[in-house]
């Protein structure tokens, strides 16, 4: 079935000389990325026993800020690298059914989050979109880096579903240097 998508919706745009979507380039990148393809004996568990919470910018590329190969750990990202209860839920899962052993939040410089207001952002989309706000309840914005990063740390720490041996540690990565710097949490 799949297959049948992918070979009507290139015809499609090859017989109406459209130029092809950014989906449609994916796919087609996917085509010749199958033909090399190496990694199908990769195990489940990651080989480093880790897990990383981050940011979802496109910026932080995670196989060269900080050396990780496939396989080598668990990446959840989300808008601002927030400890939601669903990055929650992927980090119990990674350990208790996956054994890693580690786990580290990544916060960045320059993330849009830092640029507003909870309740700013909550009226323009109300506005823009011409309904009440609803769900997502929160969009967790911040105004201090660092803070947040010790507030996401703490969250990962205190569940009671992680366990108190597993290490947490929290890093600010710099989008104009490339460097990671520590962030010291409680």
């Amino acid at each position: 079935m799949a297959k049948s998508v992918k070979q009507s919706s290139a015809k499609q745009s090859k017989e109406n000389s459209e130029p092809l979507s950014v989906t449609d380039e994916l796919v087609k990148a996917n085509e010749q990325f199958v033909k090399e393809f190496t990694l199908g004996d990769l195990a489940v568990r990651p080989r480093r026993r880790l897990a990383v919470l981050a940011c979802m910018d496109s910026r932080i590329l995670f196989e060269r800020c900080i050396g990780l190969k496939p396989g080598d750990a668990h990446m959840i990202r989300n808008a601002g690298g927030i400890a939601t209860e669903d990055a929650i839920r992927s980090l119990i899962v990674s350990h208790h059914l996956l054994d890693t052993q580690e786990f580290i939040i990544i916060n960045h410089t320059d993330c849009g989050l830092l640029k507003v207001k909870e309740d700013e952002l909550k009226k323009k989309l109300a506005e823009k979109m011409g309904t009440p706000f609803g769900a997502p309840a929160h969009f967790h914005a911040f105004d201090d880096l660092e803070e947040n990063v010790r507030q996401q740390v703490d969250r990962v720490k205190s569940h009671p579903w992680i366990p108190k041996h597993i290490p947490v540690r929290g890093f600010i990565y710099d989008v104009k240097t490339g460097a990671l710097k520590e962030v010291i949490c409680s």
